[in-house]
Protein backbone atom coordinates (compact mmCIF):
# COMPACT_ATOMS: atom_id res chain seq x y z
CA UNK A 1 0.00 0.00 0.00
CA UNK A 2 1.27 3.49 -0.83
CA UNK A 3 0.15 6.88 0.49
CA UNK A 4 2.10 10.00 -0.39
CA UNK A 5 1.43 13.47 0.98
CA UNK A 6 -0.65 14.44 -2.10
CA UNK A 7 -3.03 12.54 -4.39
CA UNK A 8 -0.82 13.22 -7.41
CA UNK A 9 2.25 12.05 -5.52
CA UNK A 10 0.48 8.83 -4.55
CA UNK A 11 -0.66 8.17 -8.12
CA UNK A 12 2.85 8.70 -9.48
CA UNK A 13 4.36 6.50 -6.78
CA UNK A 14 1.86 3.67 -7.33
CA UNK A 15 2.20 3.93 -11.12
CA UNK A 16 5.98 3.68 -10.96
CA UNK A 17 6.01 0.74 -8.55
CA UNK A 18 3.33 -1.09 -10.53
CA UNK A 19 5.81 -1.38 -13.41
CA UNK A 20 7.62 -3.95 -11.26
CA UNK A 21 5.61 -7.15 -11.70
CA UNK A 22 6.52 -8.42 -8.22
CA UNK A 23 4.45 -5.66 -6.57
CA UNK A 24 0.65 -5.70 -6.31
CA UNK A 25 -0.09 -2.10 -5.39
CA UNK A 26 -2.93 -0.59 -3.36
CA UNK A 27 -3.42 3.16 -3.74
CA UNK A 28 -4.62 5.14 -0.73
CA UNK A 29 -6.01 8.63 -0.48
CA UNK A 30 -3.66 11.08 1.23
CA UNK A 31 -5.26 11.14 4.68
CA UNK A 32 -5.18 9.13 7.90
CA UNK A 33 -8.71 7.77 7.70
CA UNK A 34 -8.26 6.37 4.19
CA UNK A 35 -4.96 4.73 5.10
CA UNK A 36 -6.38 3.05 8.20
CA UNK A 37 -9.54 1.96 6.35
CA UNK A 38 -7.51 0.27 3.60
CA UNK A 39 -5.17 -1.19 6.19
CA UNK A 40 -8.08 -2.89 7.95
CA UNK A 41 -9.67 -4.10 4.72
CA UNK A 42 -6.62 -5.15 2.68
CA UNK A 43 -3.99 -6.06 5.31
CA UNK A 44 -1.05 -5.07 3.08
CA UNK A 45 2.30 -6.70 3.69
CA UNK A 46 4.15 -3.40 3.34
CA UNK A 47 2.89 0.19 3.70
CA UNK A 48 4.87 3.03 2.13
CA UNK A 49 3.70 6.30 3.71
CA UNK A 50 4.90 9.88 3.60
CA UNK A 51 6.30 11.40 6.77
CA UNK A 52 3.95 14.32 6.14
CA UNK A 53 0.86 12.16 6.60
CA UNK A 54 -0.72 11.92 10.02
CA UNK A 55 -0.15 15.56 10.89
CA UNK A 56 -3.65 15.82 12.37
CA UNK A 57 -2.72 13.04 14.80
CA UNK A 58 0.73 14.36 15.63
CA UNK A 59 4.07 13.58 14.07
CA UNK A 60 4.37 9.90 13.07
CA UNK A 61 1.25 8.97 15.03
CA UNK A 62 -0.12 7.36 11.86
CA UNK A 63 2.85 4.99 11.82
CA UNK A 64 2.05 4.01 15.40
CA UNK A 65 -1.58 3.42 14.45
CA UNK A 66 -0.59 1.20 11.53
CA UNK A 67 1.69 -0.83 13.81
CA UNK A 68 -1.06 -1.08 16.40
CA UNK A 69 -3.85 -2.11 14.04
CA UNK A 70 -1.91 -4.49 11.79
CA UNK A 71 1.09 -6.17 13.38
CA UNK A 72 1.89 -8.02 10.14
CA UNK A 73 2.18 -4.83 8.06
CA UNK A 74 5.72 -3.49 7.81
CA UNK A 75 6.06 0.27 7.41
CA UNK A 76 8.42 2.33 5.25
CA UNK A 77 8.43 6.09 5.83
CA UNK A 78 9.19 8.41 2.90
CA UNK A 79 11.33 11.35 4.02
CA UNK A 80 11.91 14.63 2.23
CA UNK A 81 15.32 14.88 3.90
CA UNK A 82 17.43 12.54 6.04
CA UNK A 83 17.45 14.67 9.14
CA UNK A 84 18.56 13.10 12.40
CA UNK A 85 15.46 13.96 14.42
CA UNK A 86 13.10 12.77 11.69
CA UNK A 87 14.94 9.49 11.16
CA UNK A 88 14.98 8.71 14.88
CA UNK A 89 11.32 9.61 15.32
CA UNK A 90 10.34 7.36 12.42
CA UNK A 91 12.05 4.35 13.98
CA UNK A 92 10.76 5.21 17.44
CA UNK A 93 7.23 5.20 15.99
CA UNK A 94 7.79 1.65 14.73
CA UNK A 95 8.93 2.10 11.12
CA UNK A 96 10.82 -0.81 9.60
CA UNK A 97 12.60 1.40 7.12
CA UNK A 98 13.11 4.99 6.02
CA UNK A 99 13.61 6.09 2.42
CA UNK A 100 14.68 9.59 1.45
CA UNK A 101 13.36 11.12 -1.76
CA UNK A 102 16.90 12.20 -2.66
CA UNK A 103 17.83 8.54 -3.25
CA UNK A 104 17.47 6.95 -6.73
CA UNK A 105 13.94 5.62 -7.25
CA UNK A 106 15.25 2.18 -8.26
CA UNK A 107 16.39 1.70 -4.67
CA UNK A 108 12.83 2.02 -3.38
CA UNK A 109 11.98 -1.36 -4.89
CA UNK A 110 15.01 -2.86 -3.14
CA UNK A 111 13.94 -1.16 0.08
CA UNK A 112 10.46 -2.72 -0.15
CA UNK A 113 11.96 -6.14 -0.85
CA UNK A 114 14.30 -5.97 2.13
CA UNK A 115 11.64 -4.73 4.54
CA UNK A 116 9.24 -7.44 3.33
CA UNK A 117 11.96 -10.02 4.07
CA UNK A 118 12.22 -8.84 7.66
CA UNK A 119 15.20 -6.51 7.38
CA UNK A 120 15.38 -2.86 8.37
CA UNK A 121 16.24 -0.32 5.67
CA UNK A 122 18.35 2.76 6.28
CA UNK A 123 21.21 4.51 4.53
CA UNK A 124 24.64 4.51 6.16
CA UNK A 125 24.14 8.03 7.55
CA UNK A 126 20.64 7.20 8.81
CA UNK A 127 21.91 4.06 10.52
CA UNK A 128 24.64 6.17 12.10
CA UNK A 129 21.96 8.41 13.65
CA UNK A 130 20.34 5.35 15.26
CA UNK A 131 23.61 3.91 16.56
CA UNK A 132 24.62 7.32 17.89
CA UNK A 133 21.33 7.60 19.78
CA UNK A 134 21.77 4.15 21.31
CA UNK A 135 25.34 4.96 22.32
CA UNK A 136 24.36 7.91 24.51
CA UNK A 137 25.23 7.51 28.21
CA UNK A 138 22.53 5.62 30.07
CA UNK A 139 20.86 6.89 33.21
CA UNK A 140 20.99 5.46 36.74
CA UNK A 141 18.53 2.64 37.30
CA UNK A 142 19.15 1.97 41.00
CA UNK A 143 18.15 3.79 44.12
CA UNK A 144 20.72 4.71 46.73
CA UNK A 145 20.02 1.55 48.73
CA UNK A 146 20.62 -0.64 45.66
CA UNK A 147 17.03 -1.74 45.14
CA UNK A 148 15.38 -1.57 41.74
CA UNK A 149 13.51 1.58 40.82
CA UNK A 150 10.83 -0.41 39.02
CA UNK A 151 8.21 -2.78 40.32
CA UNK A 152 7.91 -6.30 38.93
CA UNK A 153 5.01 -5.31 36.69
CA UNK A 154 6.79 -2.18 35.49
CA UNK A 155 9.78 -4.35 34.61
CA UNK A 156 7.47 -6.60 32.59
CA UNK A 157 6.28 -3.56 30.65
CA UNK A 158 9.90 -2.49 30.00
CA UNK A 159 10.69 -5.95 28.62
CA UNK A 160 7.75 -5.65 26.23
CA UNK A 161 8.82 -2.18 25.09
CA UNK A 162 12.33 -3.50 24.43
CA UNK A 163 10.82 -6.22 22.23
CA UNK A 164 9.16 -3.52 20.13
CA UNK A 165 5.57 -4.26 21.20
CA UNK A 166 2.86 -1.62 20.85
CA UNK A 167 0.70 -0.57 23.80
CA UNK A 168 -2.08 -2.79 22.49
CA UNK A 169 0.27 -5.78 22.18
CA UNK A 170 1.66 -5.16 25.67
CA UNK A 171 -1.88 -5.05 27.05
CA UNK A 172 -2.72 -8.35 25.35
CA UNK A 173 0.42 -10.08 26.59
CA UNK A 174 0.14 -8.87 30.18
CA UNK A 175 -3.67 -9.10 30.25
CA UNK A 176 -4.08 -5.40 30.99
CA UNK A 177 -6.06 -2.57 29.40
CA UNK A 178 -4.29 -0.15 27.09
CA UNK A 179 -5.10 2.64 29.56
CA UNK A 180 -3.31 0.73 32.32
CA UNK A 181 -0.28 0.18 30.08
CA UNK A 182 -0.12 3.93 29.39
CA UNK A 183 -0.25 4.63 33.13
CA UNK A 184 2.60 2.19 33.71
CA UNK A 185 4.65 3.90 31.00
CA UNK A 186 4.07 7.33 32.54
CA UNK A 187 5.29 6.01 35.90
CA UNK A 188 8.29 4.31 34.26
CA UNK A 189 9.24 7.51 32.42
CA UNK A 190 8.96 9.46 35.67
CA UNK A 191 10.99 6.98 37.73
CA UNK A 192 13.77 6.67 35.16
CA UNK A 193 13.83 10.36 34.30
CA UNK A 194 13.29 9.76 30.58
CA UNK A 195 10.91 11.14 27.98
CA UNK A 196 10.83 8.57 25.18
CA UNK A 197 10.45 4.85 24.57
CA UNK A 198 13.88 4.60 22.97
CA UNK A 199 15.44 5.66 26.30
CA UNK A 200 13.45 2.90 28.00
CA UNK A 201 14.98 0.46 25.51
CA UNK A 202 18.44 1.82 26.37
CA UNK A 203 17.64 1.06 30.01
CA UNK A 204 16.61 -2.49 29.16
CA UNK A 205 19.46 -3.36 26.79
CA UNK A 206 22.40 -1.28 27.90
CA UNK A 207 22.21 -0.48 31.56
CA UNK A 208 21.89 -3.78 33.36
CA UNK A 209 18.11 -3.80 33.13
CA UNK A 210 15.82 -6.61 32.04
CA UNK A 211 17.06 -8.61 29.07
CA UNK A 212 14.84 -9.35 26.10
CA UNK A 213 14.72 -12.90 24.70
CA UNK A 214 16.61 -11.78 21.58
CA UNK A 215 19.30 -10.12 23.67
CA UNK A 216 19.58 -13.13 25.94
CA UNK A 217 20.25 -15.67 23.21
CA UNK A 218 22.60 -13.44 21.25
CA UNK A 219 20.49 -13.05 18.10
CA UNK A 220 20.99 -9.89 16.08
CA UNK A 221 18.65 -7.80 13.96
CA UNK A 222 19.45 -7.51 10.26
CA UNK A 223 19.66 -4.00 8.87
CA UNK A 224 19.82 -3.33 5.17
CA UNK A 225 21.70 -0.13 4.43
CA UNK A 226 20.79 1.61 1.22
CA UNK A 227 23.10 3.88 -0.75
CA UNK A 228 23.15 5.01 -4.37
CA UNK A 229 26.02 2.60 -5.02
CA UNK A 230 25.23 -0.70 -3.37
CA UNK A 231 22.63 -1.46 -0.71
CA UNK A 232 23.89 -4.25 1.51
CA UNK A 233 22.69 -6.16 4.56
CA UNK A 234 24.69 -5.86 7.75
CA UNK A 235 24.14 -7.28 11.24
CA UNK A 236 24.11 -4.89 14.16
CA UNK A 237 22.98 -5.19 17.76
CA UNK A 238 20.10 -2.75 17.36
CA UNK A 239 16.41 -3.28 18.01
CA UNK A 240 13.67 -1.08 16.66
CA UNK A 241 11.22 0.64 18.97
CA UNK A 242 7.49 0.86 18.72
CA UNK A 243 4.50 2.33 20.39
Amino acid sequence: MAADSTSMGTQLLVGALTRDSQFLMIESASNDAAVLHLLKREKPQVAVVSAKLGEDRGSFELVREIRSQSATTRVIVLLDASERATVLEAFRAGAHGVFCRTEPFRLLGKCIQCVHQGQVWASSSELHFVLEALAKPAFLNLQANGSSLLSVRETDVVRCVAEGLTNREIAQRLKLTEHTVKNYLFRIFDKLGVSSRVEVVLYALGNGGPRTPAAANGRRSHVATGSPKAPVAVSVAVRKTAT
